[in-house]
């Protein structure tokens, strides 16, 4: 009855049926798509979870693995909520690929979008485009964008002396070590083991060997602000970056238990790459102006020569270079990019999942999006691909008012989500 309902609604050819092969994790189980599901019965059977879903969380956002409180700004911790939070995006991304809503958005697109060449084209219709994504390394955004292999070295070539310079890496790793005192400090009102209390001391002790050294990184700094010293110093007795090294071994040791910390451990994991590679190059203090920048070059040679296209570590000093955060970027729904008409003109498309269309979350939605999208549009314009590319971000919440918005020259779309 339901099938049929549908049939007749949409008329035979437009009646876009649903992949069948998709699975979703639910509520510690697995629901598995099927003919006999995906119907309209199904849809209006859990389109009320949706919507308690959805006032439930409407002042929580997931912005790139972890759960932050819209109004404190604040890390969320909370088991409970997160499995609503995963619940509620799985729901979603199997509404957004229903007959109803991909009618809908195909009409609403039509309205703004008149110079899409392919009439037939609604975003995110197929499950592979309803995926989510954590973009997290230049070779994954190569792969998406088919960027060839002597392309990705174009890329490495000219990202690499940008984002290792001395600034860049100490200011990269500084971020990486604040966001872990945060946590750390909210964390410890809840209760922590020792050894995470330990780590604590471990970050401050990292944090002030950075300030100690951060006069050198300071592009207003001239040369009679730093004086030779008088006397010798013997280089036995100078700090080296393995100083660093070592405390970030110690780090990650400490806190390794403690899943909350998990994504601030994974990310000092990836600094430590670059400070493998650097661990022999000084860093002294006591030192004039000029061997100071010396020891800086020394770090950006080092860093971009063994810095791969594949590096995580080099794709955090890219994500602090364009926006001054380190965290791995991550899109409800990574939509694709699909060819708009043959002169050379392409559409790159992605998607987020909201828990409420206040202004305050569309916002946040906004930046999410433009971030993300901006690191593709960087690397397709550092690979030199043939073509101009348009951004374009998709954002979906029940009950919102269909809508375009335009910001930083790019279009974004808030859509309803109903019955």
């Amino acid at each position: 009855m339901g099938r049929k309902f549908w049939e007749l609604l949409y008329g035979g050819n437009h009646f876009i049926r649903p992949n069948m092969s998709t699975a979703f994790y639910l509520n510690s189980m697995f629901y598995h798509s099927s003919r006999e599901a995906l119907n309209f019965q199904w849809y209006q059977n859990e389109f009320p979870k949706v919507k308690e879903l959805t006032h439930s969380l409407a002042n929580v956002d997931a912005v790139n693995g972890r759960l932050v409180d819209i109004n404190s700004n604040s890390t969320v911790f909370d088991d409970d909520i997160e499995r609503e939070m995963c619940t509620f995006k799985s729901l979603v991304r199997e509404f957004v690929g229903s007959p109803l809503v991909q009618h809908r958005m195909k009409h609403f697109l039509a309205s703004f979008l008149t110079n899409v060449k392919d009439e037939s084209f609604t975003p995110f219709g197929t499950a592979t485009e309803r995926k989510p994504m954590v973009v997290d390394s230049l070779t994954k955004v190569s792969n998406f964008l088919s960027v060839s292999a002597q392309q990705r070295k174009l890329v490495r070539f000219r990202v690499c002396p940008q984002v290792t310079q001395h600034r860049i890496w100490t200011g990269a790793l500084k971020e990486v070590l604040n966001g872990f005192a945060v946590d750390l400090d909210c964390l410890a009102s809840r209760g922590l083991d020792n050894d995470a209390l330990l780590g604590g001391q471990i970050v401050h002790s990292c944090l002030r060997f950075l300030t100690e050294i951060g006069v050198f990184s300071e592009p207003e700094s001239s040369s009679w602000m730093k004086l030779s010293p008088s006397k010798t110093v013997d280089s036995s007795d100078s700090r080296r970056w393995e100083d660093v090294l070592v405390m970030l071994n110690d780090l990650t040791k400490c806190c390794r238990n403690e899943r909350r910390l998990k994504m601030n451990v994974a990310k000092a994991e990836i600094m430590k790459e670059g400070l493998l590679h650097i661990r022999d190059v000084l860093v002294d203090s006591n030192v004039g102006y000029k061997e100071a920048q010396h020891q800086e070059s020394l770090v950006k040679k080092k860093l971009s020569k063994m810095l791969g296209h594949s590096s995580c570590c080099l794709f955090t000093l890219l994500l602090y270079y364009l926006y001054g955060r380190v965290a791995d970027i991550e899109v409800d729904m990574c939509g694709g990019v699909y060819a708009n008409g043959s002169d050379g003109k392409f559409c790159l498309f992605m998607g987020r999942i909201l828990t409420s269309d206040s202004e305050k979350m569309v916002g946040r939605g906004v930046k999410q999006l433009d971030r993300a999208l901006g690191i593709f549009k960087f690397v397709w314009e550092m690979a030199e691909m043939k073509g101009h590319l348009d951004l374009q971000g998709h954002m979906w919440c029940v009950g919102a008012d269909n809508r375009m918005l335009r910001y930083r020259g790019n279009t974004y779309f808030v859509h309803g989500i109903c019955l």
